[in-house]
C-alpha cells in the first residue's frame, strides 16, 4: 500500500543523512519515478525533504529539521520491536521486516534489543506451522470454513470448523472455532493438524461464549487429585512444569506431590512418564490402573 511505503521512506531518510533514489526504489521495489511522486507527496504533508546533487548526493531530510520521536518513549518501541520479532518468528512473509525497518529508531536512540530479549514462537515444525496459520488466517479474515485432518489418542479423523482465532497458549499454537461435527466451540492443537484446506463456505459469525479469548477453562483442573511420592532427582522436572511452591519435602528427603487433572488418560501418561521414579499413594483406582499398565510393559519383553 502506498502508505505503507511513504511511512517507510519517511523513517528510512530519518534515519539516515541522505540516500539516493535508486537504493530507495530497490528498497521497496518501485520505479524511481515512483520514489521521486512520493518524495513530493512527503514535502506536501509538510517534510522538508531536499535533494543533494552530485556523485556523493541524494535524498535527506532538511538539516535543523526536527521531528517528533516522543510519540512512543524507548520502553515502548522496544516493546513493540520485541513482539514484532516473536510474530516474524513464524511467518513467511516479508510483511513484518518492512514493518520493523518503519519504525525500527536509530542505534543511538533506543537501546538496542537484539542481545536482550528474543521471543520464538516457533516449532520444531516451523515451516508447516506458518503454513498452517497463514491458512487459518486466510479463512478467518474471510469467514469461510476450514477442514483438515487431526490426530488425537482416538485416531485421525477429518473435521470442518469455523475458525475465529488462533492463539499460542500453553507452549503451543491452537485455533478456536466452532466444530460441525460436535456442534460446539472447541480448540486444535495446530500440530495434530494436516492437510489443511480452505473451502468455499462462508459462515456467519456466532455469538463466542463468555472469556472465550482466556481458554483457561479447557485446560482448569476438575477437582481430580493423585498424590504422588517421587524421587528427589525429579524436583527440577516438578518446578519446570508445576513451579516452585507446588510439592512438599518429606522428613525422609522424597517429594509429596498433588497431581491435579483434568481427565483420567492424562493422569496416567504423565505418572507413568515419571518411570519409576515415583510411586502412587492414593487413589486406589489409579494405583491398580498403573500396576496394570506395568504388567502390560513387562509382558511386552518376555
Amino acid at each position: 500500500m502506498k502508505i505503507d511505503r511513504l511511512l517507510g521512506i519517511l523513517t528510512t531518510l530519518l534515519n539516515n543523512d541522505k540516500i539516493k533514489a535508486k537504493e530507495l526504489a530497490e528498497k521497496f521495489e518501485v520505479s524511481i519515478r515512483t520514489i521521486h511522486r512520493d518524495i513530493e507527496d512527503i514535502c506536501m504533508a509538510g517534510i522538508p525533504v531536499v535533494t543533494y546533487q552530485g556523485g556523493d548526493g541524494g535524498i535527506g531530510i532538511a538539516e535543523g529539521f526536527k521531528f517528533d520521536k516522543n510519540i512512543l518513549s524507548n520502553d515502548e518501541l522496544s516493546n513493540i520491536l520485541i513482539g514484532l520479532k516473536s510474530i516474524e518468528s513464524i511467518s513467511q512473509g516479508s510483511q513484518v521486516k518492512l514493518l520493523l525497518e518503519k519504525i525500527m529508531p536509530r542505534a543511538e536512540d533506543v537501546l538496542s534489543i537484539n542481545n536482550s530479549i528474543f521471543i520464538d514462537l516457533s516449532s520444531f515444525y516451523k515451516t508447516s506451522l506458518s503454513q498452517k496459520i497463514n491458512v487459518l488466517r486466510e479463512a478467518i479474515l474471510s469467514y469461510q470454513e476450514v477442514c483438515f485432518n487431526y490426530y488425537s489418542s482416538k485416531g485421525m479423523m477429518s473435521r470442518c470448523i469455523e475458525p475465529y482465532f488462533i492463539t499460542f497458549k500453553w507452549s503451543a499454537w491452537y485455533v478456536y472455532g466452532y466444530c460441525k461435527l460436535r456442534k460446539d466451540f472447541r480448540i486444535f492443537k495446530l500440530n495434530r493438524m494436516d492437510a489443511l484446506e480452505v473451502n468455499s463456505n462462508h459462515f456467519k459469525a456466532r455469538e463466542l461464549p463468555k472469556d472465550t479469548t482466556q481458554l483457561d477453562d479447557y485446560f482448569n483442573h476438575q477437582g481430580e487429585v493423585v498424590t504422588l511420592l517421587l524421587e528427589p532427582s525429579m524436583e527440577y522436572q516438578i518446578v519446570e512444569t508445576y513451579g516452585v511452591g507446588s510439592y512438599e519435602i518429606t522428613e525422609d528427603n522424597k517429594i509429596k506431590f498433588d497431581l491435579e487433572y483434568r481427565n483420567h488418560e492424562y493422569a496416567i501418561k504423565t505418572i507413568l512418564s515419571f518411570g519409576d521414579k515415583a510411586k502412587v499413594l492414593s487413589p486406589k483406582v489409579i494405583i491398580d490402573e498403573i500396576k496394570q499398565c506395568s504388567e502390560n510393559i513387562l509382558n511386552m519383553y518376555k
